[in-house]
């Protein structure tokens, strides 16, 4: 059976605050807003994960909160990975290596580029930059997050929040 991995970069941050260390900028309007619009689509199209592991940063854990909100997943199944803060692709990956077999879903929230980098990885796709908020769904064939890998996944969909702009 195929795993669906939700790779979520976080909506849009504040610059604002310039002695505000990077780990907790805040979302900005446009951010609250993206985030809420993109997690009542995922609840629409009925994508709900398992779980939603988020970089502990407080813009990535808003989206994650956002999108937890809007499935009506209880707050044990929001859970916050400091390895997701900053990561590059090989550190993400082994934290998709490392998930428990049980889960069938899993939304991953958190950075440019380490995002795009990981579903690049995965797919082989030419992904140029997931943007903000935007969610990149991916099929591992491999049908076990151990195999995650290098082209062992299809990207079933990217959504973003400029797809959907009035």
């Amino acid at each position: 059976m195929p795993r669906t991995l939700l790779l979520v970069r976080h909506a849009k941050a504040s610059r604002d605050d310039p002695d505000l260390a990077d780990r907790d900028r805040p979302l900005n309007k446009r951010g609250v807003r993206d985030a809420a619009a993109m997690a009542r689509r995922v609840a629409q199209r009925g994508d709900r994960p398992d779980v939603i592991i988020t970089s502990p940063a407080l813009r990535a854990r808003r989206t994650a909160e956002a999108m937890a909100a809007a499935l009506g997943m209880m707050p044990e199944s929001l859970v916050l990975d400091p390895r997701v803060y900053d990561a590059e692709a090989d550190d993400l990956l082994d934290v998709v290596r490392a998930l428990d077999p049980r889960l069938e879903r899993v939304m991953l929230v958190g950075h440019h580029p380490g995002m795009t980098d990981l579903a690049t990885l995965l797919t082989g796709a030419d992904i140029a930059k997931l943007p903000t908020c935007g969610i990149a769904e991916l099929s591992l064939e491999g049908g076990a997050w151990s195999q995650a890998g290098e082209g062992a996944s299809t990207l079933a969909g990217l959504d973003s929040p400029k797809d959907h702009a009035p």
